[in-house]
């Protein structure tokens, strides 16, 4: 049965134009043709990149963030037993009536057992040490990436000339600098992948996990159909603006708001011209447009600009939230809420502390007759 599912999914029908065959793109006269196997390489490759994520975030990432004052936060509670096993076992938010018993069970105050309570749950929280690590690292790796497509691409002439994309489709053979390209590209991708249960967890889990899988799934595909010369122009055009943004978030993090920021417009600036032109009226138009000059629609060419078109409409989504961002940059001075990072934690913290502060507040007024505006209440109706 496997077999028989093989057999069908490789047909030539679904990743070749009409009359070419896979035994077109065989290796040949010292000329090398992109193969499906080729992309087992992509996972021992990613582990090798965690490997050297650990070292690189250990011995530049972290000296670089106590350079900028970036330490780990220690943060110390007092042992208890009780509560550390309610706050395992139970739930990490107890409820009014919780606290009453815990405190009663622990001899503690209320307001004692409230603030053990966010205390421990702010040790679970990921300092800024950890989130500048992983900028520092994804920063890293898209520059090196960005630096090596530009290298790769810069004396070929499908770069310039559009029409050579498809000169020859496709019984084009597979260059090293392009079989690097794509192994690193997706390797890292993977890794991202493979690290999401240990990286700080953001409030867009769901869409990494998703925007990971829709990366190498549309490399995969493109490896595979040998759209390696598109492949490639695409690719390009995404990194360039990741180097930005991830740089924004490591002087966000070191405190540097006003480089944070202006690192932040640069980035939207790279992003517009390079998704929302250079892409749909240039990559689009390449993949879309030009191949029906050479080629009869078939059924990888649809599929191919069908995941394309869906990631243009992604796109335009990002874009209208980094507009919305720049506005409140501009006229609220104030761009926090827009890094995908789950940023809100010392925002929590102090809202915590501020309603910690009012219970006690309030509390300390019922016991002296007063009402939580400070005015005095009649004996006997504090429960009404």
């Amino acid at each position: 049965m496997f077999q028989t599912f093989k057999e069908w999914f490789w047909l030539e029908r679904f990743w070749l134009p009409p009359t070419i065959q896979w035994s077109d793109l065989e290796d040949h006269d010292g000329l090398v043709f992109v193969k499906p196997s080729h992309l087992y390489m992509t996972i021992p490759y990613a582990f090798l990149l965690l490997i050297i994520r650990h070292f690189f975030e250990k011995f530049v990432a972290t000296p670089l963030a106590k350079t900028f004052g970036i330490q780990k936060a220690v943060k110390k509670i007092t042992p208890n037993t009780t509560l550390e096993n309610f706050f395992k076992h139970s739930t990490r938010q107890p409820s009014q009536t919780d606290i009453y018993g815990l405190a009663k069970k622990c001899n503690l105050t209320e307001r004692q057992v409230e603030r053990w309570f966010r205390s421990r749950r702010n040790q679970e929280r990921p300092c800024r040490l950890k989130k500048f690590q992983e900028a520092c690292w994804r920063f890293a790796f898209y520059l090196m990436i960005t630096v090596a497509g530009i290298a790769f691409l810069y004396d070929k002439p499908w770069a310039y000339d559009l029409w050579e994309v498809w000169n020859g489709y496709p019984r084009q053979p597979l260059l090293p600098s392009q079989y690097w390209y794509y192994i690193l590209e997706m390797s890292f991708y993977w890794s991202l992948l493979f690290s999401l249960g240990s990286d700080v967890k953001r409030k867009d889990f769901l869409a990494n996990v998703i925007h990971h899988l829709a990366a190498i799934s549309l490399m995969s595909f493109s490896w595979c159909a040998n759209y390696i010369r598109s492949g490639t122009l695409v690719m390009i055009v995404h990194d360039v603006a990741d180097i930005w943004l991830e740089s924004a978030k490591m002087f966000s993090y070191a405190g540097w708001k006003q480089t944070c920021n202006t690192l932040f417009f640069i980035f939207s600036a790279i992003f517009f011209v390079s998704r929302l032109i250079i892409f749909p009226f240039w990559i689009l138009y390449c993949t879309l447009i030009l191949p029906l000059h050479y080629l009869e629609p078939f059924f990888s060419y649809i599929f191919l600009n069908l995941q394309l078109m869906i990631l243009q409409v992604l796109h335009l989504y990002w874009g209208y939230f980094i507009v919305k961002m720049l506005k409140r940059c501009i006229f609220l001075k104030n761009i926090q809420d827009v890094r995908s990072d789950d940023e809100d934690e010392y925002e929590e913290e102090e809202e915590e502390e501020e309603e910690e502060a009012t219970k006690g507040k309030d509390r300390d007024s019922l016991k002296n007759g007063l009402g939580a505006d400070r005015h005095l209440i009649p004996n006997g109706q504090h429960g009404r």
